[in-house]
């Protein structure tokens, strides 16, 4: 069993161990980062050795070559890395729209694709700002996390995928994407409408689907190919206990300086309450939001034998003796 590094406080410490062990048979060693919602448990793994997700195969310009490359200044730390022409990162022919953009967060790393500005324009008028900021981080965070596994956009995975996936991911925390089903499923869905309704291919919205539906399942997650296992590593990381101290010096006060963090962990935990208060079929039993909603309310799960056991039942348990 590989251990796991957990920081918990002791009302989510149950729930972290039972999450826990099922990355008992995990290949890779795995770092757990509890981010505390209001004293609950956001658990999210990174992995703590190099990753053998799958490389995605090199995006191509219409005309079937391969997109050519230009040296850009837009990695986290200033240094300078590798960009397509396709995202139009900091390149002279930008659109009105990646001005825009720019005016905003030009020194910050954000892909400046057509479908990229879309779905941001998206997200910001129908999230709250703190959420909305909280999604804009977890892209930067995610892609800073894979520069630690020396994964690099467009190389080793799809830059406006990893994006779009972080952007989108609490997107069913919103008066939109608030439907009766869990929020991240929800947002799932509600974006997977957006990206169609933009043209983007069935495969691709496919991608960001995954990423959003199972950002709050982390043993799943890290165990996908980087465009989703990066939007679950950027979520927890930017709600994280140590978050700020293993970032580059400096890095955060430049993120905080543009997308403040307007009291994300609460705003995020009140939103997810409210929402599961308003629809219980939202924060079924041992999940994230369900784990959430008994620490607000103080009520007391079923038992596995009371679940099992409530009429109409398949009577299992009726003349049941446990082995000696």
């Amino acid at each position: 069993m590989r251990t796991l590094r957990i920081a918990a406080d002791a009302e989510a410490a149950s729930f972290a161990v039972l999450l826990g062990n099922l990355l008992t048979t995990h290949t890779q060693a795995i770092t757990t980062l509890v981010g505390p919602l209001h004293g609950t448990a956001y658990l999210v793994a990174i992995a703590a050795g190099p990753l053998r997700w799958p490389r995605p195969p090199p995006r191509r310009a219409p005309d079937g070559a391969p997109p050519s490359r230009e040296s850009a200044d837009c990695s986290p730390c200033g240094g300078s890395e590798t960009v397509p022409e396709e995202a139009n990162l900091f390149l002279p022919a930008m659109t009105r729209k990646a001005d825009a953009m720019d005016d905003a967060y030009g020194e910050l790393p954000f892909p400046r694709t057509d479908i990229a500005l879309s779905a941001m324009r998206f997200v910001q008028d129908i999230e709250d700002p703190a959420i909305f900021n909280h999604s804009m981080r977890t892209y930067l965070y995610g892609r800073w996390l894979g520069e630690q596994q020396d994964l690099q956009p467009d190389r080793d995975y799809d830059d406006e995928l990893l994006f779009l996936g972080c952007l989108l991911h609490d997107a069913g925390l919103s008066p939109e994407g608030n439907g009766d089903q869990p929020f991240d499923i929800d947002g799932a869905d509600l974006a997977a409408r957006f990206l169609t309704d933009q043209g983007l291919s069935p495969e691709r919205v496919e991608v960001v689907w995954d990423a959003i539906a199972l950002h709050l399942h982390y043993e799943i997650a890290i165990r996908k190919r980087p465009e989703i296992a990066l939007v679950t590593a950027g979520a927890g990381f930017d709600l994280g206990p140590e978050g700020p101290h293993t970032l580059p010096a400096g890095y955060a006060d430049r993120i905080h300086a543009t997308l403040p963090r307007l009291h994300a962990a609460p705003v995020l935990y009140d939103t997810i309450v409210g929402q599961a208060l308003d629809k219980p079929h939202k924060a079924p039993p041992f999940s994230m939001p369900g784990e959430l909603v008994r620490q607000e309310t103080r009520a007391i799960w079923p038992t596995w034998k009371q679940l099992m056991t409530q009429s109409p039942s398949w009577n299992d348990y009726d003349g049941y003796q446990p082995n000696a």
